[in-house]
C-alpha cells in the first residue's frame, strides 16, 4: 500500500510531493497536463503589491520559506531555477512617489522598498516621475522546474500520465483504492481543474485567466523587471515576457487576440525601442472568493485532502501551504484558519 496518491502536478502537486519525498513517504502522481497555469506563469516572487504599495498576505513569511525550498531543488537537480533581480516600479505621478515614501517607512516594508528613487534605469524606458526599487525579488523558472521534476518522477515510475477518473476512486476505513491501487491517503492538487472534482467542487474556486506575450527586443538590453501598467521581465537572449491580463469571464486556456492587442498597446507605452511579438501563452489561475488558499481535509470523506487556490502568487504560497498540509496530516498540526478549507464547509458543503 502506498502512503499517498497525488492528483495534479502544477506548483501545488510539485511542492506537496517534494515534501512527501523529504518525509520518506511513498506516492504516485496522476497528471494529464490539462492545467497550464503553473507552466506558463511568470514565476515572479515579489512580496509587495505594487498597485497599492502594501505587503501581500504573509508574503514576508512566505518568501523566507519559499526561496530555500526552491534552492534545495536546484541543488538536487544541479540546475538553476531561482533568478534574483530587482523590480522597478515606474511612477505615474507625484502622488505615487509620496505613497511609496510612506510605505518605505513602515517596518515590514522598509526591507523591500528602497526609499531612494532612480531617475533612469534604461534608455528605452522613461518616466517623468522616476522609479522605485523593490529588493529581494526575482523569479522561479517554473517551466524548467516542472519539466525536471516531471522527468524525475517518470524515471522513478512515480508518474501516471492520464486523466484521473473520479468514478473509479473508492474510499474505505483507513485507505483509498483507485484502479486496484491502494493508498492510505489521496491529495488533490488540480488547480482550476478542481471545479470538475465532485469531492471538492463545492469550494468557491474562481478562475482568473492570465495571458502573457513574449517579445524580442534586441535594443532593449534590460536586466531587471519593470512594473508599470504591465510587467516586463527579462528571459535572456533578448526575449522578454510582458503581462499579465486578468479575465474573470473567459475560462478557456487558449490565447486571445484581445489580450494580445491590449498587451501590445501597453508595451508600446512602456518601451521606446523596436520589438516583435514572438509568442503568447495563457493559463487559468485558481483563485478563491477570499483570495486565500484552500487546504485541508474533506469534511466527510476520510483520508481525502485538497491543496489549491494559490491565485497569482503561487510560487510564494505553495511551499508554505504544502508544509502546513503535510504537517496537518502527518503530525496533526493545525492549519492556519485563513487557509483551512473548513472555513467554507458549513456554508457551502452539502452531502450528495
Amino acid at each position: 500500500m502506498l502512503d499517498y496518491l497525488v492528483v495534479g502536478l502544477g506548483l501545488s502537486g510539485l511542492t506537496v510531493t517534494a515534501r512527501l519525498e523529504e518525509e520518506g513517504k511513498s506516492f504516485e502522481v496522476y497528471e494529464d497536463h490539462s492545467q497550464s497555469a503553473s507552466r506558463v506563469a511568470g514565476g515572479i516572487f515579489n512580496p509587495v503589491i505594487l498597485k497599492r504599495f502594501t505587503l501581500a498576505w504573509k508574503a514576508d513569511e512566505q518568501i523566507n520559506e519559499a526561496i530555500p525550498f526552491y534552492q534545495r531543488l536546484e541543488k538536487k537537480y544541479n540546475k538553476k531555477f531561482v533568478h534574483f533581480w530587482n523590480i522597478y516600479r515606474r511612477f505615474h505621478s507625484a502622488e505615487e512617489q509620496n505613497n511609496w515614501f510612506d510605505a518605505a517607512d513602515k517596518p515590514r516594508l522598509s526591507g523591500f522598498l528602497d526609499a531612494k528613487l532612480e531617475k533612469e534605469i534604461n534608455g528605452n524606458i522613461s518616466s517623468e516621475f522616476s522609479f522605485g526599487k523593490v529588493r529581494h525579488t526575482g523569479n522561479i523558472d517554473t517551466k524548467a522546474l516542472l519539466e525536471h521534476y516531471r522527468q524525475d518522477l517518470q524515471t522513478k515510475n512515480l508518474l501516471i500520465a492520464e486523466r484521473f477518473d473520479y468514478d473509479q476512486l473508492e474510499t474505505a476505513a483507513g485507505f483509498v483504492s483507485y484502479k486496484g491501487k491502494k493508498a492510505k491517503r489521496i491529495i488533490f492538487c488540480e488547480g482550476f481543474g478542481m471545479i470538475k472534482n465532485p469531492f471538492f467542487s463545492y469550494l468557491p474556486l474562481r478562475g482568473n485567466k492570465g495571458e502573457y506575450i513574449i517579445i524580442r527586443a534586441k535594443d532593449l538590453q534590460l536586466d531587471k523587471a519593470v512594473k508599470s501598467s504591465v510587467f516586463i521581465m527579462p528571459l535572456g537572449n533578448d526575449l522578454y515576457k510582458v503581462g499579465a491580463t486578468y479575465d474573470h469571464r473567459d475560462k478557456t486556456t487558449s490565447p486571445t487576440k484581445e489580450a494580445r492587442e491590449k498587451l501590445v498597446t501597453e508595451t508600446e507605452k512602456l518601451i521606446s525601442c523596436k520589438y516583435e511579438v514572438v509568442g503568447q501563452v495563457a493559463g487559468i489561475r485558481p483563485a478563491t472568493a477570499d483570495r486565500r488558499p484552500v487546504i485541508g481535509a474533506h469534511p466527510e470523506i476520510p483520508n481525502m485532502y485538497c491543496c489549491n487556490g494559490f491565485g497569482s502568487r503561487g510560487v510564494l504560497i505553495a511551499p508554505m501551504a504544502s508544509r502546513e498540509l503535510i504537517d496537518f496530516i502527518e503530525r496533526n498540526a493545525e492549519i492556519s484558519p485563513e487557509m483551512n478549507l473548513q472555513r467554507f464547509t458549513k456554508k457551502h458543503y452539502r452531502k450528495t
